[in-house]
C-alpha cells in the first residue's frame, strides 16, 4: 500500500517538479520526505504547486527548448571512435554507452548513461552505427557513429631469443670454478710445536 506525494524538483525515474505519484510508504518517510524531494500530497501542497504552475511550466518549457537544440547539434555531429581492432574488423575491446558518454564529453555534450540507447548493448566490430540519446520527454536525438580500426605501426622484429627453461625433477650440471693461479707462492705460517 502506496501513499501519495507530490514532486518537490526533478526526479528521475519518478518524475518532474509538480507531479504527482504514488510511492511506498517507506521509500517517502525515510528518503524522499528527509531530502525535500517530494511532500505528502494534500490539500495545502496541492493549493502551494498550484500556485507555482506558471513557473514550473515556464522551466519545462525552457527544458523542452534546450533538448530540441542538442537534437539538431547531436544530430549534426558525426562521431568517430577509433579502437584496437584485429585483422577481421573484430575490435579487441568493444564500444559501449560509457565508451559514446566519453567521446561525447569531449565534444562538449554532458550526456547521463542511463539515457543512450545502443542495439545490442555494444559494438564489437568496425562499421557505422544509429544510436539513439533520449533528451526530455519524447524528445530522442538519433545519431550515426563510427567505429573505425585503428592503426597500429608495426616494426620489424627480429625471432625472440630463446631461453633455457628448467623442467621439472631434472638437475642441470654444476659447473665448477676453475683453479685459481697465483703467481708468487704462497707461504704457510710456520706451526709452532
Amino acid at each position: 500500500m502506496g501513499i501519495k506525494i507530490i514532486l518537490n524538483k526533478d526526479h528521475l525515474p519518478l518524475g518532474e517538479e509538480g507531479d504527482v505519484r504514488e510511492v511506498a510508504r517507506g521509500y517517502a518517510r525515510n528518503y524522499l520526505f528527509p531530502q525535500k524531494i517530494a511532500f505528502p500530497y494534500n490539500k495545502t501542497f496541492a493549493l502551494l504547486f498550484e500556485k507555482r504552475r506558471e513557473e514550473i511550466e515556464a522551466r519545462k518549457a525552457e527544458k523542452r527548448k534546450n533538448a530540441l537544440s542538442i537534437k539538431e547539434r547531436l544530430e549534426a555531429l558525426n562521431l568517430v571512435i577509433i579502437m584496437p581492432a584485429g585483422a577481421n574488423g573484430k575490435l579487441y575491446g568493444a564500444v559501449t554507452a560509457q565508451t559514446i558518454i566519453d567521446e561525447l564529453a569531449k565534444a562538449g555534450f554532458s550526456i547521463e548513461r542511463k539515457r543512450v540507447e545502443l542495439p545490442g548493448n555494444s559494438f564489437k566490430s568496425i562499421g557505422k552505427y544509429k544510436v539513439t540519446i533520449k533528451l526530455y520527454e519524447s524528445a530522442a536525438a538519433e545519431m550515426e557513429i563510427t567505429v573505425q580500426a585503428q592503426t597500429i605501426k608495426t616494426e620489424s622484429k627480429s625471432a625472440p631469443v630463446r631461453t633455457a627453461r628448467r623442467r621439472r625433477g631434472v638437475s642441470e650440471p654444476v659447473e665448477t670454478p676453475a683453479p685459481i693461479k697465483l703467481d708468487t707462492p704462497v707461504e704457510t705460517p710456520p706451526v709452532a710445536d
